[in-house]
């Protein structure tokens, strides 16, 4: 370089200007994210609180009469928690599966690729704001069942309630995010929904115990990862659990550690994004 150009170029050009973490460009991508999905609140976030309602009124109706009881409690307090973080997991799949999605559809990943966010600063982004939607529609679900009678949603232990719920989102996100990375078009996102996500929740002992099912569905509940995620959740409510407590939190640890290293293993690929 002469004189006349080392006064107007700073840095040589491949260099990396930015050193350390760009918190400013993660601050960007989450606000934006946030924003993408608090601009329709009543379908994204009060929405889902009004069908969780739905269920619980529904299941309390049909199977709750005559002081029905499961591991002691009433059928209503027992599954008003699963109904909670189902919501909420739900929810943290749907925005995660969302964004790069639309983007290769509609031809503008290119906005989530060119700035200058490294692999883990995008994942951060999008994952984070996948769970802070999670968390805001379990916070309005445990609002609306406040007012709903004949149901007590007190928290007694919510180190349990923060943790599994905190697990769930992640392990919804990252599964999201690998769907978004691997479809091509919303039916494929669908098909996860329906064939994966929508099973493994319901199955998951939501709306009773596996403590009634036979010996060999028994082990199949305890392979599930959605079980551990509910049946956590519920001791912050309950004050117990159907599974060992630090088994399951481990568990979900450290399969989101697996999951978080598939996806940044693919976005920094760039598989079926850059290819």
């Amino acid at each position: 370089m002469n004189d006349q150009t080392h006064n107007w170029v700073r840095f040589a050009p491949g260099n990396p200007v930015l050193t350390g973490v760009n918190w400013g460009g993660l601050k960007t991508l989450y606000i934006k994210e946030v924003r993408r999905f608090f601009k329709v609140q009543m379908q994204t976030v009060w929405a889902p609180a009004i069908t969780t309602l739905l269920y619980l009124a529904i299941f309390t109706v049909a199977l709750g009469r005559g002081g029905r009881t499961v591991l002691g409690v009433p059928f209503a307090d027992f599954i008003a928690p699963g109904l909670i973080v189902m919501a909420m997991i739900q929810n943290a799949f749907a925005n995660a599966s969302f964004s790069l999605l639309v983007g290769k559809i509609q031809g503008n990943i290119v906005d989530y690729l060119m700035p200058p966010l490294s692999t883990g600063e995008l994942m951060a982004g999008l994952v984070g704001a996948s769970v802070t939607r999670a968390f805001l529609v379990g916070v309005a679900v445990w609002l609306v069942m406040l007012l709903w009678p004949g149901v007590s949603v007190e928290v007694r232990r919510p180190e349990l309630v923060f943790w599994f719920g905190l697990m769930g989102a992640l392990l919804l996100s990252f599964l999201g995010l690998l769907t978004s990375v691997w479809a091509e078009k919303f039916d494929h996102a669908a098909a996860v929904t329906n064939f994966v996500v929508a099973p493994l929740s319901l199955l998951s002992g939501t709306f009773y115990s596996i403590h009634q099912l036979a010996p060999a569905f028994q082990k199949v509940s305890h392979a599930n990862p959605f079980f551990y995620v509910i049946s956590g959740f519920r001791a912050g409510f309950l004050g117990f659990s159907d599974s060992p407590l630090w088994v399951g939190g481990l568990a979900l640890l450290a399969l989101n550690f697996v999951l978080w290293a598939m996806c940044y293993s693919l976005l920094k690929s760039g598989w079926k994004i850059k290819n």
